[in-house]
């Protein structure tokens, strides 16, 4: 019996010639012939053409058989080629960048006929059977395998894709075969029995592929028609089932950061900023090698649409650019434990199949991921057995770099996170990190994004919104905030509504606006979005009352991790509240049912089940909420601290000392916080926002916080046991209390760190109250705080301990925790010498002969701080904002003050000399008296030589003029000073009266003296 190769088989079934016109596409046409199937080229146009070729082959394909006895290997001779192809050409169709590189690239490929090893391969019955039961192993399989990688490298592909693109164009073939094959059941053909034997072989076999499992994840955990019910509500805005997130997105815009995080100016305007979808784009599939080592970071504030960002784009990845590059996202406060090996990290976060059951899944040839790590400041930490978040940061890093080295492994990491999440950390930051930073939604996105309202909710209502916004009677601060997604959301939802009006925010700040807004919100989901009466008749609660018990669950959610909490954990604080502990219970005796869980039913809360979570539990879709109630939840609290009556001329407070530090413990003991949950207490209890604490109040707030934080400082609560038999008002460990409290709420961490974030929140406490005081002259001698003032006496070393023993649990906590909020701080002449201060907020603060030697102080915010008679020899102070800073009889001698802004700084009778001040702003400072001998001005010669043998990369310096016009040099000692130049002097004001070595005073023209 006569056996053909597949190339006699096609001829001698279909003639030397395949007519099939131009609704092909060049890259299947190519392929085609490049198989030698075809022996002519078909025309085909350089875009994409309409129908598939399955459809169109297919249909020739069953005419063949129906009008012959054909055997399983003739059949498969034409039908499996026909469905290799056919997958290629889904796979084409369906990437962005298969389809652009072909479209450019292939179509200009010299195509030729080729004697193939293809053309050669004479297939038998048992041959035939192997290509449809196990295709990607059989001969046939290997063999169209190693033909497509061929035109692939010809087309210009590099190895490494064309191994993906054939790895999943072979998995893809099973599918176009099994669509082959019931077409020819459906005509009843001579072989629809035996094909569709091996039909179910083959698809039985494929089902635990990784293959399968990549697009079951795929499916499950990034589209929006995700099966997984859990999923597919990430989708909807805040809890709106008729509201998704395609139905209002917009593209975001961001400003291109550089390593320090400072805006790189473009000198293009039409260049920046960037539209945030494209850079990231273009970081993915440009072929620079330089790019394709960066770790990409996306920073922005709450409700900038960070993780919106995330979800839109893996799905858009999953839609045009897979399997090329196949998108994983790992919300990171998903992840509790932190591997010494970062691959395991990340295989325990993916927590799926295809990563699960494969040690070499980040290895394997045949894919190639696009990591999306979303959040960066919720990461949690297991402390007593994992390492940090900036260790895992440094692990990205050293990944990203290992990938590009590796050809098997050319993964990318795309972060995102708050603008403060890499703060205090830049020793751990990756010298391969691309950052940028989302901008507010400008005029044009806006009217996109209402466009889409319109369209969602009737131009009426659309219209009206935008007039609101326009409008002269919308307080400014409204409309920047408007430019926030979440905001404009919020907004817009409550105008729509009838919920907002134009007095509603007069003469507010920015941030009691915000405040106002989120407040609106409880009440709008509370009342107009579900009705008070149906409140009532769902959970037998008032409003009021649901207030309360949301403000516990903002807490519970907040200190448990910013991700979830077990409602058995709400139930068990609300127990101990007498007052809702009543409320429950005489809800419970109207409705016979568990009136929390329905409670929690009534505000944009969902259940959540994540990490294996079985029992019940609540999840905010958007973690400011949270953030907001905790917030008011602390505002509550200090109410009652400070609540009592007046007896004998004296303020009795109703709430015991005992009682009161075991509340602080209690709510402050969990962690460091955040700016946004101080920025939201602060707005809450000042009294200049209306219904706030008075003065008295405040005054009354601040001796309560600071007999706290006297006994704190000499460690009474930490160091207390329960058979102190001494002293009974300390024989309840507080910090042990809460710590066993967190380890059953499932959060990890140790007594001291309790004891320290307690501590640290009551100073930040106490710093924002001194600030606010400050300007106020009925408080500012009333509330004044300096952190080394125990009770009569003063204790210079007392702050810097404060900061050692911050930093025993974790290098640079304090300034991580506390630094922000040091605005206006008194620290006079306070012992800081070494002390870590990197970054901190010292704007305004009053440092006065503080000894600040060999601080460290770089990227800190010292502008208009008072400095003056301060000793700040040898600190580094790289970057600093020292704008109007006074620094008048400053020791600053040795200190490093490269790129640092001393833009109107008084240095008058400072000790500058042997500092270096290369690239320093010195406009308008005051340098009368001040000693510059020997201070490094300018570049020296021979630095950049030293920093390439150190294998250092730093950014080009460029070398700001250390004397500007209007800068006083009158009685500045400028002798010994090197690099001077004159013209660069002459700039000065009153540069004549400055002191110069003789031989520099005659090239200043000057007289010689004696």
């Amino acid at each position: 019996m006569e056996v053909l190769n597949i190339k006699q088989t096609w001829q001698k079934l279909t003639g030397e010639k395949i007519e099939l016109g131009g609704e092909i596409t060049g890259a299947v046409a190519g392929l085609a012939t490049a198989f030698g199937l075809f022996s002519t080229v078909p025309f085909v146009p350089a875009a994409t053409a309409g129908l598939p070729f399955i459809v169109l082959a297919g249909k020739w394909l069953q005419s063949i058989s129906n009008n012959r006895k054909s055997k399983l290997e003739e059949w498969v001779d034409l039908a499996v080629p026909i469905a290799y192809i056919s997958s290629f050409d889904n796979l084409v169709r369906e990437n962005y960048w298969l389809e652009k590189r072909f479209n450019n690239a292939a179509s200009g490929v010299e195509i030729q006929q080729e004697i193939t090893e293809l053309g050669k391969l004479q297939l038998d019955a048992e041959l035939a059977k192997q290509a449809l039961t196990d295709f990607t192993e059989s001969h046939l399989g290997l063999i169209l395998k190693r033909q497509l990688s061929i035109y692939l490298e010809k087309a210009g592909i590099d190895k490494y894709t064309a191994e993906i693109i054939t790895g999943w164009v072979g998995w893809g073939t099973l599918e176009c075969i099994a669509e082959l094959i019931s077409q020819e059941i459906k005509s009843k053909s001579s072989l629809s029995e035996i094909l569709n034997q091996n039909l179910i072989a083959a698809q039985e076999k494929i089902k635990n592929t990784k293959y399968s499992k990549i697009n079951s994840y795929l499916q499950d955990q990034i589209s929006p028609e995700s099966s997984n019910d859990k999923i597919k509500k990430r989708w909807q805005i805040l809890g709106e089932k008729d509201l998704t997130i395609p139905d209002l997105y917009v593209p975001l815009q961001a400003k291109l950061l550089d390593s320090n995080g400072k805006v790189i100016e473009n000198a293009n305007p039409k260049q920046s900023p960037v539209i945030l979808e494209k850079w990231v784009r273009d970081l993915l599939i440009n072929p620079d090698s330089q790019q394709q080592k960066q770790v990409m970071f996306i920073q922005g504030g709450p409700g900038r649409g960070k993780s919106v960002f995330c979800r839109v784009f893996a799905e858009w990845v999953h839609q045009n650019l897979h399997p090329v590059w196949t998108p994983i996202l790992i919300r990171l406060r998903d992840i509790s434990t932190f591997e010494n090996d970062i691959k395991q990290t990340l295989r325990t976060a993916v927590n799926a199949d295809f990563a699960q059951g494969d040690d070499s899944w980040l290895t394997d040839a045949n894919t190639r991921f696009l990591f999306l790590l979303d959040g960066f400041d919720e990461l949690r930490m297991q402390r007593s057995s994992t390492k940090g978040i900036e260790e895992f940061l440094k692990q990205i890093g050293g990944l990203q770099e290992s990938c590009d080295s590796n050809s098997q492994m050319g993964h990318r990491f795309l972060i995102t996170g708050r603008e403060s999440a890499l703060q205090g950390i830049e020793r751990f930051i990756p010298h391969n990190l691309a950052r940028v930073e989302i901008c507010l939604m400008k005029e044009d996105d806006q009217e996109e994004w209402l466009k889409k309202w319109g369209n969602k909710f009737g131009e009426d209502k659309s219209l009206a919104f935008r007039n609101f916004l326009k409008s002269n009677n919308c307080p400014e601060q409204v409309k920047t905030l408007a430019q926030e997604p979440l905001l404009l959301y919020l907004l817009a939802a409550m105008h729509r509504d009838g919920e907002i009006t134009d007095s509603m925010f007069a003469g507010v700040s920015s941030n009691q606006a915000k405040i106002t807004i989120y407040q609106k919100t409880v009440d709008w989901v509370l009342t107009t979005q579900r009705s008070e009466v149906l409140n009532r008749d769902i959970t037998a609660l008032e409003t009021e009352a649901l207030k309360r018990i949301l403000a516990e669950v903002g807490l519970c959610v907040t200190q448990t991790g910013g991700e979830y909490t077990l409602i058995k954990h709400i139930e068990e604080r609300l127990r101990s509240d007498e007052d809702a502990k009543e409320i429950l219970e005489d809800a419970q005796i109207k409705l016979g049912d568990n009136p929390l869980r329905n409670a929690l039913a009534a505000f944009y809360l969902k259940s959540a089940s994540a990490n294996g979570v079985k029992e019940g539990a609540v999840e905010f879709v958007h973690k400011s909420f949270s953030e907001f109630l905790f917030a008011q939840r602390l505002r509550n609290s200090c109410k009652q601290w400070i609540a009592g009556e007046e007896k004998n001329q004296r303020w009795r407070f109703k709430l015991a000392k005992k009682q009161l530090e075991e509340e602080i413990y209690d709510l402050l003991g969990y962690g460091g916080l955040t700016g946004e949950i101080v920025q939201y207490l602060i707005g809450l209890i000042l009294p200049d926002s209306g219904e706030q604490l008075t003065s008295e109040e405040l005054q009354r707030l601040f001796t309560r916080l600071q007999d706290f934080y006297y006994d704190w400082c000499a460690g009474k609560f930490i160091n207390a046991y329960r058979n102190n038999l001494i002293d009974e008002e300390y024989q309840e460990n507080l910090p042990q209390n809460k710590m066993m409290q967190l380890h059953k709420y499932g959060v990890t961490i140790g007594l001291r760190e309790v004891d320290i974030y307690t501590g640290l929140n009551v100073l930040i406490l106490l710093f924002k109250l001194h600030d606010y005081a400050r300007d106020k002259d009925e408080l500012k001698d009333e509330i004044s705080f300096h952190p080394c003032q125990n009770l009569n006496e003063f204790d210079k070393h007392l702050f810097y301990r404060i900061i050692s023993y911050s930093n025993t649990s974790k290098i640079g906590d304090f300034v991580n925790i506390v630094g922000k909020h040091l605005s206006s701080a008194d620290l006079s002449s306070a012992n800081l010498s070494g002390a870590n201060l990197i970054c901190a907020y010292l704007i305004r603060a009053y440092l006065s002969k503080a000894d600040l030697s060999r601080a460290y102080l770089s990227s800190a915010n010292l502008s208009d701080a008072n400095l003056s008679h301060a000793d700040l020899s040898h600190a580094e102070l790289f970057s600093a904002d020292l704008r109007g800073t006074n620094l008048s009889g400053a020791d600053l001698s040795r200190t490093k003050l490269l790129n640092a802004n001393l833009n109107r700084a008084n240095l008058s009778d400072a000790d500058l000399s042997g500092a270096d001040l290369r690239g320093t702003d010195l406009f308008s400072a005051d340098l009368r008296g001040a000693n510059l001998s020997t201070a490094l001005l300018s570049q020296t010669q021979g630095w950049e030589e030293l920093l390439h043998k150190l294998q250092l990369y730093l950014k080009a310096i460029v070398v700001t003029e250390a004397f500007h016009s209007r800068a006083n040099l009158s009685g500045a000692n400028l002798s010994g000073t090197r690099n001077l130049l004159p013209d660069q002097v002459k700039l000065a004001k009153n540069w004549e009266e400055a002191n110069y070595d003789d031989d520099f005073r005659v090239q200043l023209g000057l007289t010689s003296v004696d």
